[in-house]
C-alpha cells in the first residue's frame, strides 16, 4: 500500500470518529446539556476558573495535550514498521485515545472542575484518590523532567550545529529561542488586550500570528541573536531558564499567558500541519520503512510495547489530566466538550499520524532508514536524534511547496519547541493542583498556596532534570517506565468513566473495552519490563516498577469494590451535577 492511500483511509476514519461516534457518545452515552451549568460559571474566581470562546479553549487544550510525545513516540515506534504505527495512531484514537480524553473532561466538568483523582474519590473512594494523586505526581514530574532535559539541549549550541546550514542540524536547534520568546511576549499582551481591554478576538488573533511567523523567519537569520557561541547559555542555564518559566506560567492567572500562548501556538501547529499533509500529497513519497518489522535487534516485543512507546499519539492518561485539570475549569458550555476533547485528540493523532510518515516515508530510501533505525541502541542512544528525523521527514514534506528547506526545518523546529513548552507550562500547573489536593487529603491546608505548591512542582521536575543515576538524568534513567505509567493512568482514568457511566444505568462498555484493552496491555509490559530490571540487576527501576504495579493493582482492586457496592457516590466528599 503506498502512504497516499494509507492517509486517505486514516482521514476518512478521523471524519467518522468525530461526525459519527462522537457525537453518538454525547448524545446518548454522556447525554451533555447545555442547560446544566459548568464550573467556569458557577465557580469563577479569574485565576483557574474562566468561561472561555470554544475557539481560544481548544487551542490551549490542543497545545496543552501536544508535547514532544505524539512526535517522539511515533518517530521510535516505527522501528517495528509503518503499518503497526498507524493502526494504533489512528484506530487507538478514535476509540481509545478520543473517548478518553472526552470521558475525562465530561466526569471533571460535573464535579466542580476537579482532577481526575479528586473524581476517583467519588465514583471508588478515598483510598483510589490517594493513590490516583501519588501516580499522577511521580508521572507528570517525571515527564516534565525529561522535557526539561530535551528543550534544553535542543536550545543549546550543540557539535552539530553551523549557523549557516541549518537544515543539517539533528538536536541543536537555537533558531527555536527567539520565536519562542517572542511567542511569550505575544501571549500576554494579547491576553491583556482580550480580558482587559476587550478587543474583539479575530484582528488580535490575526496581527499575534502574523508577528509570531515574522519572528519565525528572525529566528533563520539570527539563531544566536547576535551572540557567540561561548556567550550563549548552555544546556544546564537552560535547563534552569525553562525552570523558572514553567514556575511563572504555574501561578499566573490562566487568561494572562496560557490561554492566549496555547491559542497562537495551536494556530502555528494548524498551519505546520496543513503544510506537511499538503506536501506531502504533492510530493507522493513512498514507504522506506518496512511494512512490519516485528524483531528488530535488541527491541521489545511488538506487543505491548508498541502501544506503550506511541503514547500520546494514540492515547495518554496525562491528556486526563489536563481534561479535568485546566480545561474543565473553563468550558463554557457542556456541549462543547466533544469539540475541545475528542476533537483535540484526534487534532493530536493527526501530528502522530504525520510523525509515522515522515519517519517512514521522509526517507529518501530504505539504506538510510535501516541507518537512522538499525537496531533499538540506535534508539537509547538519543531521544532528540529522533526528533531530527521527525524534523528532517517532516520538512522534505513541506519543501514540495516550494519552501526553502533551511526555512522548513527552522518552522518545524519551533513547532517541536513550543509544544514542548506549552505542555510544561500547564503540566506544572496541573502538578500545583494536584500537590494542593494532596495537601487538603493530609489536611495540610498551607499547601493551597499556588506559591509553595508551585514550588513544590518545580522541585520535583528539577530533580528528574538534573539528578544523575548511572551518569545520566534521572528522567532519562527512569523513562522506560514513563510511557508504562501514562498508559496505566490512561486505563485508569477510564475505570473511573466506567464506572460513572455503570453508577448511572448508562452502557458502559465504550469506555469499558478500551479501559480492559489499555489495563491488559499495560500490565503485561511491566510484567515484561520487571523481569528485564530484576535480570539485568537494575534494582532502582525494578523498585520503582513494583510500586507502579502495586499502586494500579490497588485501584483497579477499588474499582471492583465499587463495581460490586454499585453505589452511585462511593463518598460525600464530591458532588456531581
Amino acid at each position: 500500500m503506498s502512504p497516499l492511500v494509507a492517509t486517505v483511509i486514516a482521514l476518512l476514519l478521523y471524519a467518522f470518529g468525530y461526525g459519527i461516534y462522537a457525537r453518538y457518545l454525547a448524545k446518548r452515552i454522556f447525554k451533555l446539556n447545555d442547560s446544566n451549568p459548568t464550573p467556569a460559571h458557577t465557580m469563577t474566581d479569574g485565576i483557574d476558573y474562566i468561561p472561555t470562546n470554544r475557539f481560544i479553549l481548544f487551542g490551549h487544550h490542543y497545545a496543552s495535550i501536544t508535547g514532544l510525545a505524539p512526535m517522539l513516540g511515533p518517530a521510535v515506534a516505527v522501528i517495528w514498521g509503518w503499518l503497526p504505527a498507524m493502526i494504533w495512531v489512528v484506530l487507538g484514537a478514535i476509540l481509545v485515545g478520543c473517548v478518553h480524553d472526552f470521558g475525562a473532561l465530561v466526569v471533571s466538568m460535573r464535579a466542580q472542575g476537579q482532577s481526575v483523582g479528586k473524581v476517583a474519590e467519588g465514583v471508588i473512594g478515598s483510598r483510589a484518590k490517594m493513590l490516583f494523586l501519588a501516580i499522577i505526581f511521580f508521572g507528570v514530574a517525571l515527564a516534565m523532567g525529561v522535557f526539561v532535559f530535551i528543550i534544553a539541549k535542543l536550545f543549546a549550541i550543540g557539535p552539530d550545529f553551523d549557523p549557516q546550514n541549518l537544515a543539517a542540524a539533528t538536536d541543536s536547534f537555537p533558531s527555536a529561542v527567539l520565536p519562542s520568546a517572542a511567542l511569550m511576549i505575544m501571549a500576554i499582551v494579547m491576553g491583556f488586550l482580550l480580558y482587559k481591554k476587550n478587543f474583539p478576538l479575530a484582528p488580535t488573533t490575526v496581527v499575534g500570528f502574523v508577528l509570531m511567523l515574522l519572528a519565525v523567519w528572525l529566528g533563520t537569520i539570527y539563531p544566536t541573536l547576535g551572540l557567540s557561541h561561548e556567550s550563549w547559555p548552555t544546556q544546564k542555564s537552560w535547563t534552569w531558564i525553562l525552570l523558572a518559566y514553567a514556575f511563572a506560567a504555574s501561578v499566573l492567572p490562566v487568561w494572562s499567558l496560557l490561554q492566549a500562548r496555547d491559542f497562537l501556538n495551536s494556530l502555528l501547529l494548524y498551519l505546520g500541519l496543513a503544510a506537511a499533509y499538503v506536501g506531502f500529497f504533492i510530493l507522493q513519497p513512498t514507504f522506506a520503512a518496512p511494512t512490519i518489522n516485528p524483531n528488530p535487534p535488541g527491541a521489545p516485543s511488538l506487543f505491548p510495547f508498541v502501544f506503550i512507546i506511541i503514547a500520546c499519539g494514540a492515547a495518554s492518561g496525562f491528556h486526563g489530566l489536563v481534561s479535568s485539570g485546566t480545561t474543565a475549569k473553563q468550558i463554557d458550555t457542556e456541549s462543547n466538550a466533544r469539540f475541545i476533547a475528542y476533537g483535540g485528540m484526534i487534532g493530536e493523532s493527526l501530528l502522530g499520524l504525520l510523525a509515522v510518515l515522515a519517519c517512514s516515508a521522509g526517507f529518501e530510501s530504505a539504506d538510510l532508514w535501516q541507518t537512522a533505525y538499525l537496531d533499538w541502541s540506535t534508539i537509547e542512544a538519543g531521544l532528540s536524534a529522533k526528533l531530527g528525523v521527525f524534523i528532517k521527514g517532516t520538512s522534505a514534506f513541506i519543501c514540495a511547496l516550494g519552501v526553502p528547506q533551511e526555512l522548513a526545518a527552522a518552522f518545524i523546529a519551533v513547532i517541536v519547541v513550543s509544544f514542548a513548552l506549552t505542555t510544561l507550562d500547564s503540566a506544572t500547573r496541573l502538578l500545583r493542583f494536584n500537590v494542593s489536593e494532596i495537601g487538603t487529603s493530609l489536611k495540610l491546608n498551607f499547601l493551597d498556596n499556588r506559591y509553595l505548591a508551585t514550588t513544590i512542582a518545580v522541585a520535583a521536575i528539577c530533580f528528574f532534570a538534573f539528578y544523575k543515576i548511572d551518569s545520566k538524568p534521572a528522567g532519562l534513567a527512569l523513562w522506560e517506565l514513563f510511557g508504562i505509567t501514562n498508559q496505566l493512568l490512561a486505563g485508569l482514568t477510564l475505570l473511573v468513566v466506567t464506572l460513572y457511566l455503570h453508577q448511572r444505568r448508562r452502557n458502559p462498555f465504550y469506555t469499558g473495552l478500551p479501559m480492559a484493552f489499555m489495563l491488559i496491555s499495560t500490565f503485561t509490559a511491566i510484567f515484561e519490563k520487571l523481569k528485564g530490571f530484576w535480570k539485568n540487576d537494575q534494582h532502582l527501576l525494578f523498585a520503582v516498577g513494583s510500586v507502579l504495579l502495586l499502586i494500579g493493582l490497588g485501584i483497579i482492586i477499588e474499582g471492583i469494590r465499587a463495581f460490586r457496592r454499585n453505589d452511585r457516590h462511593a463518598t460525600d466528599n464530591i458532588t456531581f451535577t
